[in-house]
Parts: C-alpha cells; structure tokens; sequence
C-alpha cells in the first residue's frame, strides 16, 4: 500500500511536469509580427520600376513582401526579396501602379503594409541619343518623344532641335512648347518631376523659344500635346549633341522618376489584399 502511495507521487509529478513544460513551450511560441517597412519609395524606368524602402531592425526579420495595387484599394502580392528592395519588371509604361510592403519573421507573422504607399509609373527612356546642327543638317536635327527617333528640325512631331549660332550652342523649341534648365545634374534620373512654372518666356515677334545648352544640365520640356519628358546633355561638339531622354506616356504627368512625395496613407481606408 505503502508502494502504490509513492508510485502515485511519482506519476503525479511526472504528469504536472510534462504539463507545465507544454505551456513553457506554448508561451515561447512568436505571434508577434514585425513593424511594418518605412519611406517607401520608387525609381521609375523604362518597363520597370524599382521600390526600395528603409530596413527593418528586428532580429527575427526573415523578409518582405511587396504589393501593388491598379487603384490604391485592392492589393496583390508581386514578389518578396530578403533584402529592403524589389524590381517590379512587369511594370508597363504608362501605367499608374501604387505599391506597398509587409515584414514578416521566421515564424510566418506579417506585418500591416507599409502606412503609406507610393505610386510608379514606368515610362520610356533612351541613352547617347544625338542630334544635329540644324543650320547644317537640318534632316537631323530636331527629336521627337512620341516618335523617340531623331527627325527634321520644322516636322510636324519635333519637340526640340539643336544649333550651334557661330560657336553658341541652343536648345530650341516651337512657340507652342515649354522648355526649363534644371540645371548640373549627376545623371537622367536626378530631376523626378516637371516643375509647375519657370518656363523660358517668348520673346515678342519670335516663333522659337530657346536656351544656352551646357554639358552635364538637365532639361524638361512639356510637348504640343502636354507630355513631359526631360533630356540631360552629355557632349556637344560644333555639329552635334548627345544626350539621355526619359519621356512621361501619361498626357499631364509631371513624375519624370520618383515620387516621394506624393504617397497615400492606407490608415485612412480599408484595404483588401488579395495573393497573385
């Protein structure tokens, strides 16, 4: 009887220590999600637009993933990346998209989206483009966007022409176009977006509107048909100037790269998020 008592202690134990050990190990268990990513932001390119945001802190961070939205309301998954940026490559010129990220640990918890988003969209491009003295070849010397193909100073499609005025070098432009000197930029992308004002004036009696043209500034124009597009000088010699473009598909838009501004708090609406 004696025995029984003891071996009834023993199991006893045993079973309230199997038990509290379980708990233990119900306690440990992570449901807490990471914070969700920070300064969002986009790079717009030619088919693609680029998103990086700042990295998260938490130890157990095992990656994110990245959503995009057609209308700042229904979100999609795209993609993750273990590292704090994501290329989107299937993003198609002239389209608006609004992206947004989540964290999530190595215990699956995910965090909310991003609390703002922020809006891409990609846009053509083109790189060592050139044009020609327009007193001399005037075949060759005007550019346009909507065709991106060098055509003739006078066409009825050109948004800009080169001349080299006995060793002075200009940008013009048609009396129905705008044209700005954003000044040295260190390459295409530096400028993000067409200013609101500041256009070069035209002077009384002339049909052309035209700037001094220097290596290594950027310029904007808004076209005939109100498209922005910018251009930065990489060379000039007396017959001739290269250059890099990027053109906005979008009639209006002013975003010629990026728009760190111009984002979206999503705590201001409720979002549905739907997995590709």
């Amino acid at each position: 009887m004696k025995n029984l008592k003891y071996l009834a202690i023993i199991l006893f134990t045993t079973i309230l220590f199997i038990s509290c050990d379980d708990d233990s190990d119900l306690i440990n268990v992570d449901v807490t999600p990471p914070s969700a990513p920070r300064d969002v932001f986009a790079i717009n390119g030619d088919n693609r637009v680029d998103i990086s945001w700042e990295e998260n802190r938490e130890r157990d961070l095992a990656g994110y993933n990245v959503y995009f939205s057609y209308d700042n309301y229904e979100f999609e998954l795209i993609g993750s990346s273990n590292e704090n940026y994501f290329i989107d490559y299937e993003a198609r010129n002239g389209e608006v998209y609004y992206y947004a990220i989540a964290s999530y640990d190595f215990d699956g918890n995910e965090s909310d989206l991003s609390a703002e988003t922020v809006v891409g969209i990609a846009r053509p491009e083109g790189f060592n483009q050139a044009v020609f003295d327009y007193l001399k070849f005037p075949e060759m010397s005007g550019y346009s966007f909507a065709e991106y193909s060098v055509v003739p100073f006078n066409g009825d499609l050109t948004d800009f022409f080169f001349e080299n005025y006995e060793g002075t070098f200009y940008i013009n432009i048609w009396d129905d176009t705008d044209i700005q000197d954003m000044g040295e930029t260190a390459d295409i992308y530096e400028v993000s977006e067409a200013p609101v004002g500041g256009w070069v004036p035209l002077i009384p009696g002339d049909n052309v509107k035209y700037l001094i043209v220097k290596i290594g500034h950027t310029y904007v124009i808004r076209t005939l048909d109100n498209h922005y597009a910018k251009i930065r000088v990489k060379e000039i010699t007396p017959e001739r100037m290269s250059f890099d473009w990027a053109y906005q598909l979008l009639e209006g838009e002013r975003l010629l790269k990026r728009n760190e501004n111009r984002t979206r708090n999503l705590s201001e609406q409720t979002l549905r998020i739907s997995s590709r």
